[in-house]
């Protein structure tokens, strides 16, 4: 009996021990001293990504050792013995007795060694780290030996250090694969060059340069199309300080860290990033990606463009082709040379013509300058062919011929300016001037014809038709006050106030006045669609431009916007809220009459990028929509909430004052009121506080919100419910994680970031930040942010991180009960309702 109960208990040792050693072999990430790896066994990273082990490439019968993500076996990121395969599957890897990780053929012989000299035997382990990288560790001090990170083979990681300064001779560099097959070292390889800015480049075998990146400025590969609009890349690459060995280092780690990632250089010379989707490796970037990146296509002083069907290789201005025989062929490869040699050598002055949009040419030299000498600098030297000043770079100065220039669609143009005979230059002023003179005169003599014309016109006529509200129409404003009167969120004792003040002098205009002055209503004059109905532009017979809101029959919305209006803006006079010329009321007709803005609204700016808005301007905008609604808040007879303040509903005039605009849903508060309820959602989600989209709560605070999203999107030039990635939300999102990450700057808008001030740009920012805070009670007042923007050194409070993620998930996932969505196209007006 005594020896039956031993026997399961010795056949149940048994079995742990050989699970124990199963794990080793297929589930450990370490090997230590005296433990060999067979070929078949693995090494898995305690994460569960990558695996270790021996591999055979498709179709091939070698084997080798290397580094591969366990969800494709395929993306092999590191090999060991990639020029001395073995040819059976007896191979083994184990420490060495010298201390070093080593793999063996099957008989023994030595095939690859991590080399390593001076370990002291019996001391050393190798594992396998969550990054993919192999390390070889001291078993006493857990210094790292030695490690694959730093010994890659085609794939950067993130993870990885690469060294940007050869001041300890250290290069490191990625070598493709000679075939899909065959691992061995292939005809390509790339790497970081640390001189004139840091940039990535791809070499061909015999060491001519393929493709490069740009110089990196901090955030951002230069020369790298698009690369700014990429979310995929903004918070990826990261240059560290310099350590003490006057060191930097380029890491790369992607923004979504539980996505797999890796740069790979393919053996047919192209540097792809690729993401794994779940299913396959999805190609996100390549480069090169078309002939114009290949390096130096059109030859020294010539630009490439992909984006132009006439012509791939252009010569810069003041420039010609080197050999026109063949660059009539299509042969760029001679390049270009200049029209009219420099003057300086002479000591007579040359000049400067200004590029935008380009990859910077190669190999420049970054001195110690400021903005203001940089061109100084460049002037002085006649060997300078070119200049820049980069943000995040500094000056930069090109001295010989201009090598690698390229036309690229980057969102942030940089500024480059080479140098040009000044005869180069004059002949093009000489032209434009006889334009201008002769454009002037043409235009004095229109100028004069139409003045003359306008005063006849108005002297023969005058406009009759409109009559003052104090006869039989009076009735309508005293019946809209009264229905409208429970719309008013203050107590009852403000209904009879605002009965009163609702009884304005409003002219109103003859419905054929208006008719004739919008020519009937016609497609050529609509300025735009809401849900309202449409915007006509007009003109009076004196001559007055004029804005006509035309109400939809059949909206309900419609009928409620156009009470609500007449209601507050018959009273309301400021300089930055639009004004109410009248209305007209015939029938089932009622119409608004503002005053016409030539400008139409901000987003036209903004975002349709009908011109580029300058610093300043921006800056007045700002500030005006700013004072407006402080008017409304605090100023006014009425204390009034917008509730729809976004970049459509500001309207600019001739000089580009802001005008807020769209009162039709804003609502009047008691004296003493602070916040209100309601069951009908008005507004436009992205711009609506959060308590006021969840729950219905509003205060003067919703506006403030929206006054912050609006000023991150004038700053940015970025649509806030437009912004989506992968990565990001919204513009809020993007913008928080910027301000977070010191790179506040980079959040402004590119086509204005060399001339914009910094220390504004960061204090409009800031405003932005605390407006758009979660909690009401830590927006500032509309006074507190007036204040604000009119101190030239304000004191600012920490801002709050907002919770963009969740609110825009609630938004964009869950379904609106009972509602309905309105959405215009047009400038005017865009308005989302939702009942709850």
């Amino acid at each position: 009996m005594e020896t039956k109960n031993k026997t399961p208990f010795f056949v149940s040792s048994l079995i742990f021990l050989l699970c124990c050693l199963a794990r080793f072999c297929y589930g450990t990430d370490i090997i230590r001293q005296g433990k060999t790896m067979k070929d078949g066994d693995k090494l898995v990273s305690s994460d569960g990504v990558f695996e270790l082990g021996f591999f055979s490439p498709e179709n091939s019968r070698f084997r080798y050792v290397g580094i591969w993500y366990k969800v494709d076996m395929e993306a092999v990121v590191w090999v060991a013995n990639r020029d001395k395969p073995m040819v059976n599957t007896n191979g083994v890897l184990r420490i060495g007795i010298d201390g070093n990780l080593v793999v063996l053929d099957g008989n023994r012989n030595l095939v690859w060694s991590s080399g390593v000299p001076g370990i002291l035997s019996n001391t050393s382990s190798a594992r396998l780290q969550k990054n993919g990288n192999l390390e070889l560790l001291n078993n006493d001090t857990s210094e790292v030996i030695w490690d694959s990170f730093h010994h890659p083979t085609d794939t950067f990681l993130p993870g990885m250090k690469l060294p940007v300064s050869l001041s300890m001779g250290e290069v490191r560099f990625f070598r493709s694969w000679r075939s899909a097959i065959d691992p061995s070292y292939g005809n390509y390889s790339a790497g970081i060059i640390p001189n004139g800015g840091p940039q990535i480049v791809i070499w061909d075998q015999s060491g001519r340069r393929r493709w490069r990146s740009g110089q990196w400025n901090e955030v951002i590969f230069t020369g790298v199309s698009n690369m700014s609009n990429t979310a995929s890349f903004l918070y990826g690459f990261k240059l560290s300080e310099t350590d003490e060995n006057g060191t930097r280092y380029f890491m790369y780690k992607p923004s979504n860290s539980s996505a797999l990632s890796r740069f790979h250089i393919g053996y047919d010379g192209t540097e792809r990033l690729l993401r794994w989707d779940g299913k396959n490796w999805t190609v996100l970037l390549s480069q090169p990606g078309n002939k114009c990146d290949l390096y130096n296509h059109c030859g020294n002083y010539a630009t490439c463009d992909n984006f132009v069907s006439s012509s791939t290789c252009n010569c810069l201005e003041g420039f010609r082709p080197k050999f026109e025989d063949q660059w009539s062929k299509g042969n760029w490869s001679g390049g270009c040379e200049r029209r009219t040699e420099l003057e300086c050598q002479r000591g007579k002055p040359d000049g400067f013509k200004r590029m935008k949009c380009m990859k910077l040419p190669d190999f420049s030299n970054i001195p110690v300058k400021s903005r203001d000498d940089c061109r100084q600098s460049c002037l002085g030297n006649c060997s300078c062919t070119a200049y820049a000043y980069v943000y995040g770079i500094g000056c930069m100065i090109w001295v010989g011929d201009l090598v690698d220039v390229q036309h690229i669609d980057q969102s942030g143009p940089i500024q480059f300016f080479y140098r040009l005979n000044h005869s180069d230059l004059d002949d093009k002023k000489k032209i434009s001037n006889g334009v201008i003179v002769i454009i002037s005169l043409v235009g004095a003599c229109f100028l004069v014809a139409f003045l003359w014309l306008l005063w006849r016109y108005k002297k023969k006529l005058k406009v009759s038709s409109m009559v003052c509200c104090k006869d039989k129409d009076a009735v309508v404003f005293i019946e809209f006050s009264t229905e409208f009167s429970a719309d008013f969120s203050g107590p009852s004792d403000i209904l009879i106030d605002g009965n009163q003040v609702n009884r304005p002098e409003l002219p109103i205009f003859n419905f054929s006045i208006v008719a004739a002055a919008t020519n009937n209503f016609c497609e050529e004059n609509k300025l735009g669609q809401g849900g309202f109905g449409a915007v006509y532009k007009g003109e009076l017979p004196g001559g007055q431009e004029i804005a006509v809101k035309r109400l939809s029959r059949q909206s309900g919305q419609g009928l409620e916007e156009f009470k609500n209006e007449i209601i507050l803006l018959a009273k309301l006079q400021h300089r930055n809220l639009v004004r109410l010329l009248g209305c007209c009321i015939q029938g089932e007709e009622k119409m608004l009459i503002y005053e016409y803005m030539p400008n139409k609204s901000l987003n036209n700016f903004l975002f349709a990028k009908q011109a580029v808005l300058d610093w300043r301007t921006r800056v007045g905008i700002i500030e005006g929509i700013a004072r407006g609604l402080l008017y409304l808040h605090r100023d006014s007879r009425l204390r009034i909430i917008h509730r729809d303040l976004k970049a459509s509903n500001i309207l600019l005039d001739a000089e580009m004052n802001p005008k807020i605009s769209d009162f039709g849903m804003a609502r009047i508060f008691g004296g003493n009121q602070n916040e209100a309820n309601t069951v009908r959602v008005v507004g436009t989600y992205g711009y609506m506080s959060p308590e006021y989209a969840m729950e219905g709560l509003f205060s003067i605070k919703s506006d403030v919100y929206s006054f912050g999203v609006l000023l991150l999107e004038i700053v940015s030039g970025r649509r806030n419910t437009s912004f989506r990635s992968s990565e990001y939300t919204s513009l809020i999102a993007y913008a928080w994680l910027l301000w977070e990450d010191d790179k506040a700057m980079y959040i402004v808008d590119p086509l204005i970031q060399e001339s914009c001030c910094p220390k504004e740009a960061l204090k409009c920012i800031h405003i932005g930040m605390l407006c758009v805070q979660d909690s009401a009670m830590y927006r500032p007042t509309m006074a507190t942010v007036v204040l604000m923007l009119e101190s030239e050194a304000p004191t600012l409070p920490k801002a709050r991180q907002p919770t963009y993620r969740s609110f825009r998930r609630s938004i964009d996932e869950q379904p609106i009960p009972n509602g309905q969505e309105i959405v215009s196209s047009n400038d005017v007006t865009i308005t989302t309702i939702a009942g709850r």
